[in-house]
């Protein structure tokens, strides 16, 4: 087994790309637990943890997985709601393993498709990535999540959960703002699409009942 201590020397000055490209590496025959990856994560560790969590979430009209993940992407940006420093998970929970395969394909994902989220992201607006404002990011995490789990809708609430969390890992203000605005934005057209849905519903059963009263 790969020796997890002492590595957040070497690993504080990965890109969350290379780290996600590291765990993929380093992962034996049987994936990694959920433990075994928050330990190889340094003061970053929230925001890689969510990351990690919302690539497989990326996929358009996936089911299964997004109410898997849901769980633990709440449990970590409650924690970073209340002003948590280091995540925490329960114990079943760390336990559970991420396969070597899916370490694999996470890390092909973030090389092939989310270089330029690297590329272009960096330290600025910084006042929208500490303090309260990291808090409020991550209320914007748990709306975005809340929308995730429900089925066939992963993808853009998925985008905002990365957004996010790019912006949180690298300082930039930017990606936080874009996180939100697309988590509060998709929330509000899910909740129009419902409203309109009922209103619609009881309106035909309101005609019904008039022309068969």
């Amino acid at each position: 087994m790969t020796d997890f201590t002492n590595r957040h020397t070497d690993d504080h000055r990965l890109g969350f790309i290379a780290m996600i490209a590291d765990l993929a590496r380093v992962s034996g025959p049987d994936g990694l637990t959920l433990r075994e990856i928050r330990d190889r994560l340094d003061e970053r560790a929230f925001g890689l943890m969510i990351l990690i969590l919302a690539i497989p979430c990326l996929v358009p009209a996936l089911y299964g997985v997004p109410q898997i993940v849901g769980v633990p992407i709440l449990l970590l940006a409650g924690q970073m709601l209340i002003g948590r420093e280091e995540p925490w998970l329960p114990e079943t929970v760390l336990k559970r393993t991420v396969s070597k395969a899916m370490l694999d394909r996470m890390a092909d994902f973030a090389t092939k498709r989310m270089g330029w989220f690297e590329r272009l992201s960096r330290p600025r607006l910084t006042v929208f990535t500490r303090g309260l404002a990291e808090q409020a990011a991550a209320a914007f995490m748990i709306l975005a999540t809340v929308t995730i789990v429900l089925p066939m809708t992963n993808t853009v609430p998925s985008v905002a959960l990365s957004l996010l969390s790019v912006g949180l890992i690298q300082r930039d203000g930017l990606f936080v703002a874009a996180g939100a605005a697309v988590a509060t934005a998709w929330a509000t057209a899910l909740a129009v699409v419902g409203i309109g849905f009922f209103v619609g519903a009881g309106w035909a059963v309101g005609l019904m009942a008039h022309f068969t009263g």
